[in-house]
């Protein structure tokens, strides 16, 4: 079955930085746009960036040229590097794909952004 996994949240201070993985599993990893969303609390979950199959990433305007979303279609992962951490980028972030007709999460990983 699809797993998405995510790792590599904690907490940090301003001005730092986070690298997020996510490790797919279950599905032909390669021919599918990757996504990351987050969800801070009180809030909806938004998208983050994404990652098409051929490289392809774009990203919302609050994390361009703050965060970078990559993947390696070798290993079925897909990360994403964050930069210049400010406290509005705490949630939780979660790895996605639409695969097969549907859609998948995985369980989150936590970012906190806080002197």
């Amino acid at each position: 079955q699809v797993q998405l996994v995510e790792s590599g949240g904690g907490l940090v201070q301003p001005g730092g930085s986070l690298r997020l993985s996510c490790a797919a599993s279950g599905f032909a990893f390669r021919f599918y746009t990757m996504y990351w969303y987050r969800q801070a609390p009180g809030n909806q979950r938004e998208l983050v960036a994404k990652i098409t199959r051929s490289g392809e990433a774009t990203y919302i305007d609050a994390v361009k040229a703050r965060f970078t979303i990559s993947r390696d279609n070798s290993k079925n992962t897909v990360s994403l590097e964050m930069n210049s951490l400010t406290v509005e980028d705490t949630a939780v972030y979660y790895c996605n794909t639409f695969a097969e007709l549907q859609n998948f999460w995985g369980q989150g990983t936590q970012v906190t952004v806080s002197s």
